[in-house]
């Protein structure tokens, strides 16, 4: 429409870059915004502004108009997909989020795989996103009021304890709870804590802390490095040139795309149960980098191998190697991305949840961002590239050790309670051997020692800790 080729075909990379970039901005931001504002709020804005901006996009004039509002369309997809995470992680009892987190991944899958045929249907991009938008106006509007409340977690854990009562009163008056004896002594003890001021943390008070400012920023490299290579493992199944694509077709070349990611978050679900969120990253880290490592070098080996009269190798054996290698970094890369996610989302308190949320998806982001940035710089530089990332997930995988374990527990709900997650081994330790670090309830049976030995008049001055005299 726009005649995007040739010497124009760079604007739209452009354009990708511009929805990346929104999507950046827009998880930062209102990352914050929902910690001092809310979820429901952020959720209830990023729906009317998207539903504004999406109708704005189809009707755009031109290239340059079209690039602007597809920033201000992906800072409020964003938006959505932010407060939506953090509700579904805070609405959940711990052994039941990852799964909610599956359910709503799979649906996502299932949009993924139809919007080809909805653009078959449409065939004009325009009336697409018209029709879209207008399916969304019409289900929307009610949603973010009555189906998604403001979460009770984050009132209760930024003491807005006023608030905490009238939504647990709305909660008995829909379920037809009996007042009195259902929730028997809960509003009482909101109503003594009324007068206190709310207490608001901006996602800037992590810098003072000892752990949790490590496990974000681990969290942060790992989703990076899952989304950045992810792309590098795309070109090379996919081809830097259209005539080395494995098919010849558009959306075969989609669907392929897409059924790896479908493969990757099934196999994630009896992966994660089984050796849990620190065991499942560490093993999908450890395939995505054996997977970049055996490209980079055993490919390049056999290139070499096969330029030999003799050597009996063509370039299609190299070829079956590179689309295998690929195939399996996509699968693992993805789940590398998402469970970075998903397990910032747990070990982050609730008080700046959205913050520490919004840093793993502006990270994600940037890894995103790498695919229209070698685009436009006509795949120049693909190689060092993909050595970079590399060299990333050798560094993650020494990294991942260092997080704790956050299946089947609790969420934090304050800053000090995001800093008793402490490392836990990957494997038991056996009979009569010490742990190295002590969990959180050894630390809790040691923290009145000193205080019980001042008390004590049982022992004298002069008797040290094993019962000898001094000298």
């Amino acid at each position: 429409q726009w005649d995007l080729v040739c010497d124009s075909a760079w604007k739209v990379h452009i354009a990708k870059f511009s929805l990346l970039v929104g999507l950046i901005f827009g998880h930062l931001i209102t990352g914050c915004i929902a910690d001092w504002v809310g979820r429901q709020p952020v959720l209830l804005f990023s729906v009317i502004f998207i539903l504004i901006f999406g109708l704005t996009v189809a009707l755009s004039v031109n290239v340059t108009m079209f690039s602007t509002l597809r920033f201000f369309e992906g800072f409020c997809l964003a938006g959505i997909v932010l407060s939506l995470y953090a509700l579904r992680i805070e609405l959940c009892p711990p052994g039941h989020r990852f799964m909610i987190t599956m359910v709503a991944s799979f649906i996502e899958m299932a949009g993924q795989f139809l919007m080809p045929g909805l653009a078959a249907l449409c065939r004009d991009w325009q009336v697409m996103k018209k029709e879209v938008v207008t399916k969304f106006l019409c289900r929307s509007p009610q949603a973010p009021g009555s189906i998604f409340p403001e979460s009770l977690r984050w009132l209760m854990a930024t003491q807005q304890f006023e608030a905490s009562k009238e939504l647990i009163l709305q909660f008995t008056r829909k379920n037809r709870m009996n007042t009195e004896s259902d929730i028997k002594g809960v509003v009482p003890e909101l109503e003594k804590e009324i007068t206190r001021r709310p207490k608001k943390v901006c996602i800037v008070k992590v810098v003072g802390t000892r752990n949790l400012w490590k496990n974000i920023v681990v969290l942060c490299v790992n989703s990076l490095t899952g989304y950045g290579i992810h792309h590098c493992f795309a070109k090379s199944m996919m081809g830097h040139e259209a005539k080395m694509a494995i098919t010849h077709n558009f959306y075969a070349d989609y669907y392929t795309m897409a059924g790896i990611a479908l493969a990757s978050c099934l196999a994630m679900c009896p992966v994660v149960g089984f050796l849990g969120r620190r065991g499942g990253l560490l093993l999908f880290m450890i395939l995505t980098a054996l997977a970049s490592l055996l490209q980079l070098g055993l490919l390049n080996l056999i290139g070499k191998y096969s330029q030999l009269p003799d050597s009996g190798m063509s370039d299609s054996v190299k070829d079956k190697f590179s689309t295998a290698f690929s195939i399996v970094g996509m699968f693992s890369s993805h789940a590398v991305g998402s469970l970075s996610v998903f397990f910032c989302a747990e070990i982050t308190p609730t008080v700046i949840r959205g913050g520490g949320l919004g840093l793993v998806l502006a990270s994600a982001g940037f890894g995103r961002l790498t695919a229209p940035i070698m685009e436009l710089h006509n795949q120049k530089g693909y190689f060092l590239h993909h050595v970079i990332f590399a060299c990333c997930t050798l560094i993650c995988i020494i990294c991942i050790l260092l997080l704790p374990e956050s299946k089947n527990q609790n969420l934090p709900e304050n800053i000090p309670d995001g800093e008793h997650y402490t490392r836990q081994p990957l494997l038991p330790h056996k009979k009569g051997e010490q742990p190295l670090l002590l969990t959180n309830s050894e630390l809790k049976d040691y923290s009145g020692l000193h205080d019980s030995a001042a008390v004590s008049d049982g022992i004298s001055e002069n008797t040290t800790a094993n019962g000898m005299k001094s000298m």
